[in-house]
């Protein structure tokens, strides 16, 4: 495997300027483009120390400096911007729905460089899906740059994800008990970066938290409607993820014990009467078209009372989620996005009269501001980690010239 020549162990010196030009980097990744000033100030840095930084990180290849963009005010020049170079470095992302596959290359801040989507194998059978997700990322790496370093893999499953080792404790709506999809992935990809596997609403919570909906927001949901219902929730500015890392799967909640069976086991989860096919039987919309079922209520200007009902019970179990959880913002992602602007009078209406109105005065409910993407972002996020943890070490290990390891692969 051809990597970057690895950095030395270092010093508790060396150690602290390694942890400063990560959070210089996770600066940059995040803000996109920064000022070296802002960076002195939120650093609490002097500015010889964050020049410094910043020359080390351009010689790593993954910051430039650039002419301010700021207007000038007074005599001297402002100091240069700092922005991520645009193939520096790079990771994988995978969005595994149940009704097909999504993958992108994602660069440092956050940005597209390519994408493909595709069908999930009919069988679902986890070594089949893999090598789909395979010949999907070779697609989106065939413009990659020799140099650019591939430094994660991040992925987002449908299900119940044990946090330490990303095995697939259950995915119903996939068919999925006990699946070690981290390890079967990585081993298809020839183990070429490490691969960190999330459930969906987790990564679409991280990614509306940092850069959509919900910047600057404390205590957050983001539910993610597809086949199934999840929620992703952020406490306090940080995830809330449960003693396994199985918080959040409020889909499960049984509303109704009487209701329809679920593909969990149960009777009346929430998920039966607000997930994709309750949505697609209330418009009429058939079974194989319900992996485009976005298309089908966009192209709705109203909602039939069949589809009104269905937002009044979506607004009841956001009653549920706003008592429990006291959230500022409520986040709708997945078909949910393209439900609520059908039905956001019966959700809100409903939301208003089951919830307690303390918690309810506070929150509002919210579109993605990522859109379609927040929870690939998310799982993009998820893989940056280790690089901005420790830019020297990560790129160290990093994978380059990442077409032909694939093809190998």
């Amino acid at each position: 495997m051809q990597t970057r020549a690895r950095g030395g162990a270092g010093t508790n010196q060396e150690a602290v300027r390694r942890h400063n030009l990560g959070t210089l980097l996770g600066q940059v990744h995040l803000r996109g483009r920064v000022s070296r000033a802002d960076l002195t100030t939120h650093m609490g840095l002097n500015r010889s120390t964050i020049a410094g930084l910043v020359t080390e990180l351009e010689s790593l290849g993954l910051a430039e400096q650039v002419r301010s963009a700021a207007v000038r005010n007074g005599a001297g020049r402002p100091s240069p911007d700092v922005v991520p170079t645009p193939d520096g470095a790079h990771v994988l992302a995978v969005d595994v729905r149940v009704d097909g596959l999504a993958v992108a290359r994602v660069g440092l801040g956050g940005t597209v460089l390519a994408r493909a989507t595709g069908p999930i194998p009919a069988s679902r059978d986890p070594h089949a899906v893999a090598d789909a997700i395979h010949a999907m990322l070779r697609l989106v790496v065939r413009d990659a740059a020799p140099s650019s370093a591939l430094v994660g893999v991040g992925m987002a499953v449908p299900g119940v994800v044990r946090r330490s080792d990303g095995m697939v404790r259950l995915a119903p709506n996939l068919g999925w008990v006990d699946v070690p999809f981290s390890a079967i992935l990585s081993e298809r990809l020839g183990r070429i970066a490490p691969v960190e596997v999330g459930n969906d609403a987790d990564l679409g919570a991280l990614s509306e938290h940092l850069r959509g909906a919900g910047v600057d927001v404390a205590d957050l949901v983001y539910l993610s409607g597809e086949v199934g219902v999840g929620a992703g929730v952020i406490v306090g500015g940080h995830r809330l993820v449960g003693a396994g890392g199985y918080a959040g799967e409020i889909g499960h909640l049984s509303l109704d014990p009487q209701g329809r069976e679920c593909h969990c086991g149960n009777r009346g989860c929430w998920e039966t009467q607000v997930g994709a096919h309750a949505i697609a039987e209330a418009i009429g919309c058939p079974a194989d078209r319900v992996a485009s079922l976005d298309e089908v209520l966009d192209a709705l200007t109203s909602a039939d009372e069949d589809l009104r009902e269905v937002g009044r019970l979506l607004g009841r179990g956001l009653a549920n989620v706003v008592n429990l959880l006291n959230p500022q913002v409520i986040v709708l992602g997945g078909f949910l996005r393209s439900l609520y602007p059908l039905v956001g009078e019966e959700v809100d209406r409903t939301l208003h009269d089951a919830a307690l109105v303390a918690p309810q005065e506070l929150v509002r409910v919210a579109l993605p501001g990522l859109g379609p993407d927040a929870v690939l972002l998310g799982a993009a996020e998820t893989a940056f980690g280790r690089l901005l943890a420790d830019p020297v070490s990560c790129l160290g290990q990093a994978q380059l010239d990442v077409e032909s390891a694939l093809v190998v692969a």
